[in-house]
């Protein structure tokens, strides 16, 4: 869970806990249980999504790691036949072999 979410969901608890506390002791008194009641399920709901998006981290993070891996290999096997490509045919027949900058 990020931490800000994880704070404001906390933070959000408390305050509907207060809240639900005044409404019993001293009656509605600007807030109802119905808005009371709806800010819970939109923190309910905050909170599932959370839990969604770090089970979805913890599928991508073995994913990214191994793109990463892949990323340097492909970079080198680019800047090698560039190199050849260049070193082979004239600064006009670059464009031909997908070698879009100039000397």
């Amino acid at each position: 869970m990020s931490k800000t979410t994880e704070i404001q969901i906390e933070k959000s608890r408390n305050l509907i806990e207060g809240l639900r506390r005044h409404v019993r002791e001293m009656g509605e008194r600007g807030v109802s249980n119905n808005e009371i009641n709806e800010m819970e399920k939109t923190v309910a709901m905050l909170s599932e999504a959370n839990a969604e998006v770090d089970r979805l981290r913890e599928e991508l993070t073995p994913k990214v790691k191994k793109m990463n891996d892949l990323m340097p290999l492909v970079k080198a096997s680019y800047a090698e036949s560039k190199k050849t490509l260049k070193g082979y045919y004239p600064q006009e027949r670059w464009p031909d072999y997908g070698i879009p900058d100039k000397r």
